[in-house]
Order: structure tokens, then sequence, then C-alpha cells
């Protein structure tokens, strides 16, 4: 389905979601319109910054862990599972959040291993940071909340467990919205080696399989990941305050050795828990994903990504590719909001 095609369609569903989210932003930390019209043209220039807080958190057993979450809307609303990336947080949709809260939708931000106010239940449990374990923890968090099928978006290492759960579980995911589109992979298919100016981009992959690398990022987690910010975002002038908000999850104490296991994995180089052995194989296979799929790409995204024909025929269902414009990078929930909202809106129409 091309952008043409659908393009009444979206303004449509951007125009509803934007009216019926601004009678309720106020309690999200913008400052209420004085009418319905002024509302709606307010909402349809909402930039990242508008909203600071998601107010108190939740805590709750799944799994291995104690997972954090951020929750917003209504109980009985649809539920939409938002999940970031590395080395962002829940932050990444709090301007995303009260958009589908108000327009009826149940979301749920959870901190992912590693991150913010998540925790292992066990001081024994590996902290592994391989793929298919981070899937895992999504299925036993909705599993927890009685969520039988949600409607999953995520960007980075969020897309790609919403990946994995839309190929391995496509019973519990309704609907995907994916930044920068199939990103399943496996240690054996990274043994391929890439031309010299991608394999640049991966510089930090490099590092972090050194111990000298896994000692720096320790040592200057709060630099390393603001440099991470401004490289893979080139466009997006964030402000301290923003940054210093999500680089406050990076404070959790499994959170280096989630993030050094993860890259050192990718490569081959540590090895994952046989428990997800037949997960890992399935995935290897590059399975297609059934599920209805909306994928999300930044013009100025800096960081690695496939290009999109690579990857549209790993998407069986109803799909849509699009390109968001105007200098948006890797963190596009955060740097655009409206539109990522609306093609989960969209989406859970298909």
């Amino acid at each position: 389905m091309s952008d043409k095609t659908n393009h009444q369609r979206r303004r449509f569903l951007g125009t509803a979601v934007m009216t019926i989210a601004a009678t309720q932003l106020g309690r999200f930390g913008s400052a209420n319109a004085q009418s319905s019209q002024t509302e709606s043209a307010t909402l349809s220039r909402i930039q990242s910054g508008t909203n600071s807080s998601f107010g108190s958190l939740k805590q709750i057993n799944a799994g291995v862990l104690n997972v954090g979450y951020a929750e917003a809307g209504p109980v009985n609303g649809r539920p939409v599972i938002l999940l970031h990336g590395w080395p962002y947080d829940i932050h990444s949709y709090v301007d995303v959040a009260p958009l589908l809260a108000s327009a009826g939708y149940r979301v749920i931000i959870p901190y992912l291993r590693g991150y913010g106010t998540t925790r292992f239940l066990s001081s024994e449990t590996f902290r592994n940071g391989q793929q298919s374990a981070l899937a895992v923890d999504i299925i036993a968090l909705v599993d927890a909340l009685r969520i039988e099928k949600a409607i999953l978006a995520g960007f980075d290492w969020g897309a790609r467990t919403a990946n994995i759960i839309a190929a391995l579980w496509p019973e519990r995911c309704k609907a995907l919205v994916s930044v920068s589109g199939y990103l399943i992979g496996s240690p054996e298919a990274n043994q391929t080696p890439l031309p010299p100016q991608a394999e640049l981009q991966w510089w930090y992959q490099f590092y972090f399989a050194t111990e000298r690398g896994c000692a720096g990022y320790e040592q200057y987690q709060h630099d390393f990941n603001k440099l991470i910010w401004q490289l893979a975002s080139p466009q997006w002038h964030f402000d301290d305050a923003t940054f210093d908000r999500s680089a406050e999850s990076f404070n959790n104490p499994d959170h280096v050795g989630i993030v050094i296991h993860n890259y050192r994995w990718r490569l081959g180089l540590a090895e994952g828990e046989t428990q997800y052995d037949d997960f890992e194989k399935r995935l290897a296979e590059a399975p297609v994903i059934t599920v209805p799929t909306i994928t999300l790409e930044g013009d100025a995204n800096g960081a690695p990504h496939p290009d999109a024909n690579s990857y549209a025929r790993k998407f069986s269902g109803k799909y849509t590719h699009r390109v968001i414009n105007s200098g948006v990078g890797h963190n596009l929930p955060q740097e655009a909001p409206r539109e990522f909202a609306e093609a989960v809106v969209e989406v859970d129409g298909y």
C-alpha cells in the first residue's frame, strides 16, 4: 500500500487522534488550550519535549524480572505496548503516550531489562542481552498484565523485540509498527563482513567486544550515550534536560552487563542461554511476519539501518512503509511523536 493511496485516510486518522488527544493532554504536562479548535491546532504542532513526565511508574513481577513501566489511558482500552531501544528509555514515548491514551488506547511503556526501575528477581540470573530473551520478557509482561493481544510498536532494540514477538507469537500481536523495518538477525548472519563504510557505523559494537570497551562504557556512560544520540539523530537539537531525563535509566545496576552482552552475542563472541536455543534457531531462518505492519524511517537517521527495499518482502500481511521527513533521526517516536501515534492508529485499522 503506497503513501499516495493512503493519504486521505491518514489525514483523517491523524486529525481524529489529535482532536481527541487535545482534551486530555493537560495531565501529561502540556498546557490546556482554550477551545477544541485551538487544541487541535496546538497538537498538530507537537514536538519533542512538549511533555516531560509520565508521573508515577508501576512495577510488576513478570518472568525473571520485576518490570518498571509507565501506563496511560483507560484500563479497558485496546492495549499498545511501546518498546524503547539503546541508549534510550521510556521517555522516547513521553509525547506519544498521551496522544494514544486520549484516543482510547491502554498504553504500556516498559523499561527493558537493564534499564530504569526494571530489576532481576534473582541475583543468580544470568544478565543476558540476546534478542529472544528480551522478547520473552515482553511476553511474560503481557501475561502478567492479563493482556491477550496487543499492538506492538518500537524502534532500535524495541523494534527488534516487537519483530520477534510478531514472528514467533503472532497470536499475541494484533499489529506492528516498526522503525527501520525488519531487524531480526543471528550471530551466524552477522559473521558476514560489510563494506568498510558500513562497518564504520558499527564502531561501538567492535569497541564493546573488548574489555577496554566494557570499562570505557562503564566509566563514560553518560558522555558515550549522549554521543550516540548526536550521531544517530544529527538534526535533532535535544537539550541537556531531555537527555539527562533518559540518562537516569542507565544507572540500572545491570545496564552495562546487558548492553555489553547484547552486542557481544550478536557477533558470536558471547554465549546465550540454552532455554532460548529453539527460538534463536527459528529466528536465524529470518521468519516472515504475517501481522499487519507499518514500517517507519526517519529521513535523517544516522544510525545503521537497512534499506526499506531489503525487507519489504519480510512482511506478508497488510503492509505500508513510510519515510518521515523534516530531519527526523533514529529516535523517531520522540522526534516525530504525532507521526508515530498516527501509524499506531492506522495499523490498528488494517
